[in-house]
């Protein structure tokens, strides 16, 4: 299984309700002349994210996120983006439940997922994710595949047009009809419960089985008859017909050119209870499969044909040992004989999401380098890969057919998601945005760089936001904010990590990447390995050493904070110094024996820890819960009960140890959030409560609690 790191899943845009900020009173006034003077503005702001482009190059379709009109929930819609700057972009669908996943065909249709009810269905049942067509001329959208587990993903023959789609089905239902039987029998029966014969049992937020995901054969999808009569309907056939729990079929397929294979990832035993991934080719028309890669010393994932569909281009990604961390290379493999060519050798970063050139002569791919997540090109006739972007972190990256252009989402941390055009070959590129609607205008601050030294020589490298009007004479009061992963680094917009809503109260906000952060190195992610209350701290300390150093930032008014690992690393700060006033910790790690041996993915973590029974160490040198006594700091904690990465027990004890010592504490329980925190409401009560508690350490404020809590 590729590593299941602990806050590394792709982000939901968090979203908050209208009105002033509880209990806020800022460090200084953010002023009305950007969107983070206050929360209501902040979480108005659209969010762009998801990018197809047409076979033509002509249009580009973006998901673009803002909040309901009750202000209650995030709705996505679809709109288009002018591949070539000139037109303002333009909505094209408009639901209550959002669209989502955006794809063409080659004729210029646009597939896309969406809950909307279906006009002709009138049953009164809730509608399931479907796959929906939006007609290259306009027009109104249609259904085109259903299924009674809903649609989880698709994909589409770049040449050919056919569709595969991804959805979960009943254990023995032979067709669609048996599933929805199976469904229902369950539910009229009031049947919740699940029976486990293999591990995993959860992943993130979600209980795995009694469904698993199948992959279902679509084919070309028909047009609507003439005179607008419906097109027939699409007759699904199961690719995977064995797929069962807890895995399945995997999520994620993609499907060559032609439309004759279906790549997926295969999820197979490695060990009593360990899992890791394997590539897996079925032919669409049989059924048939075989093995494409399969290694047993590593995760081989993120799949993609070459235009002729000869060859693929995959991430290996080693299994970590006690001793080392993972590695990343690509792989480049022939599809006939399965033979394997490494195209990325001795080069000292973690290539990720890699696709082929239009000519097919290199590959495109994407990794953290030194504080960003760069664009890469590599040749398949050989040598070094060459960084194409400056500053800034993209994804979503789409190759113009023609080799004319590349397109992406750009981001940086000042900066939010936006669609930008690429030169397929120019190095030092950073462009600027095509018009779409998910800018935020002037920030409330400034970002700079700073370095610093460890102990060891190390050099460590942040991100600092300064806000409006820092200086010599008005430092300041400094927020520590440690990214999570472990095995990330920060690079890019956060809307629900976002440090320019501290930066609009005054705050400067420092985002260091310690040793295990991505993007320096593999020696410098080995620093950590195994030993996270060593050098990462150490890194973190020398960071906040440097940014004290500046006349802009008061070192008498500090807090830490963080999530998932970077919540682990505020408990271990708290346990280690009293240097800061205050500590925010969120969704973390507490006790690791008891995390390991009840998170999603316990194997991964045992095989960097080891087993808690025969190899304490680790254990027992980096667990913050047995330095709880030396804690004097006062600690807000934070958790959701549905987070299932780092499970609720972990906040429950941490909150307890604390109560009982005395130290002053808080604790913001989430009933029904997961390792984030994503519903308006909730999110808004987040950054109130968070703000609140550093008003009362930090700056001397009197607390305030939040109205809503």
């Amino acid at each position: 299984m590729s590593q299941p790191d602990a806050d590394t899943a792709t982000e939901t845009t968090a979203e908050t309700t209208a009105g002033t900020t509880a209990g806020t009173a800022p460090a200084a006034d953010p002023g009305p002349g950007h969107p983070f003077a206050r929360l209501a503005d902040f979480v108005a702001v659209p969010r762009v994210a998801g990018l197809a482009l047409s076979a033509d190059g002509r249009r580009l379709a973006v998901a673009v996120q803002t909040l309901d009109a009750e202000r209650k929930k995030w709705v996505s819609a679809l709109w288009e983006v002018d591949p070539d700057g000139q037109r303002p972009a333009r909505r094209l669908t408009r639901s209550a439940p959002g669209e989502a996943a955006p794809a063409f065909t080659p004729d210029g249709t646009l597939l896309f997922v969406s809950a909307r009810p279906d006009p002709a269905v009138t049953d009164g049942a809730e509608p399931k994710p479907a796959l929906w067509a939006l007609p290259p001329g306009g027009g109104e959208a249609r259904p085109v595949v259903t299924r009674p587990g809903g649609v989880g993903g698709f994909a589409v023959a770049a040449d050919s047009g056919e569709v595969v789609v991804v959805s979960s089905a009943m254990p023995g239902a032979a067709d669609a009809a048996e599933d929805e039987q199976r469904r229902k029998a369950r539910a009229d029966a009031g049947v919740s419960a699940i029976l486990h014969e293999a591990y995993p049992v959860r992943y993130w937020d979600a209980d795995l089985g009694p469904a698993a995901p199948h992959l279902f054969w679509a084919g070309a999808l028909p047009a609507e008859g003439p005179a607008g009569e419906p097109p027939r309907p699409v007759e699904l056939r199961d690719l995977t017909p064995d797929a069962a729990p807890p895995t399945g079929a995997g999520e994620s397929v993609t499907v060559s050119p032609d439309g004759r294979l279906a790549l997926r990832v295969d999820q197979v035993p490695d060990g009593p209870a360990g899992r890791r991934d394997r590539l897996v080719l079925v032919e669409t028309a049989t059924g048939g499969s075989r093995v494409l890669v399969d290694d047993p010393l590593a995760d081989v994932h993120s799949g993609r044909f070459s235009p002729d569909g000869t060859a693929v281009v995959c991430v290996r990604e080693t299994t970590t040992t006690y001793a080392e961390p993972p590695d990343y290379t690509l792989l480049l493999v022939d599809v006939a004989s399965a033979a394997t060519r490494e195209l990325t050798p001795g080069f000292d970063r973690w290539p990720s999401a890699p696709q082929f050139s239009a000519e097919g002569d290199a590959v495109y791919f994407l990794a953290d380098d030194d504080g960003r997540h760069a664009l890469f090109r590599v040749e398949l006739a050989g040598g070094d890969p060459v960084r194409l972007t400056a500053d800034g972190a993209y994804s979503d990256l789409q190759v113009a057919r023609d080799g004319s252009a590349l397109y992406a989402l750009r981001s940086a941390y000042d900066e939010p998601p936006a669609p930008v055009r690429l030169d397929p070959r120019a190095t030092g590129q950073h462009p600027g945005p095509l018009p779409n609607p998910g800018t935020v205008g002037r920030l409330p601050g400034t970002l700079t760089e700073v370095q610093a030294t460890a102990a060891d020589g190390a050099r460590v490298q942040s991100w600092l936001v300064l806000p409006e009007g820092a200086s010599a004479e008005h430092p300041a009061p400094l927020v520590l904010w440690i990214h999570g992963g472990p095995l990330m680094s920060w690079n890019s917009w956060s809307w629900r990590w976002c440090p320019w809503v501290l930066a609009a109260r005054g705050y400067a906000v420092l985002l260091p990447n310690p040793a295990l952060s991505q993007g320096f190195g593999q020696d410098f992610v080995r620093r950590g390995w195994g030993e996270w209350g060593g050098a990462p701290y150490t890194d973190l300390m020398a960071a906040v050493d440097a940014a004290e150093r500046l006349p802009e930032v008061d070192e008498t008014r500090t807090a830490a904070m963080g999530g998932s690992f970077g919540g682990y690393m505020a408990n271990w700060v708290a346990t280690q110094t009293d240097r800061f006033r205050a500590i925010v910790t969120h969704a973390s790690l507490w006790d690791l024996d008891s995390f390991v041996g009840t998170t999603d993915a316990a194997y991964y973590w045992e095989k960097e820890w080891g087993d808690p029974l025969t190899e304490p160490k680790r254990y027992e040198q980096n667990s913050p819960h047995r330095f709880a006594d030396a804690i004097r700091t006062p600690v807000l904690v934070i958790h959701g009960d549905k987070d299932y990465r780092v499970p609720i027990g972990e906040g429950l004890r941490l909150w307890y140890d604390l109560q009982k010592r005395g130290v002053p504490s808080r604790f913001l329980y989430f009933p029904d959030e997961n390792h984030w925190v994503l519903t308006p409401g909730n999110s808004t009560v987040w950054y109130e409560t968070v703000l609140a508690f550093l008003a009362e350490h930090v700056l001397g404020q009197e607390w305030q609690r939040p109205e809503l809590v």
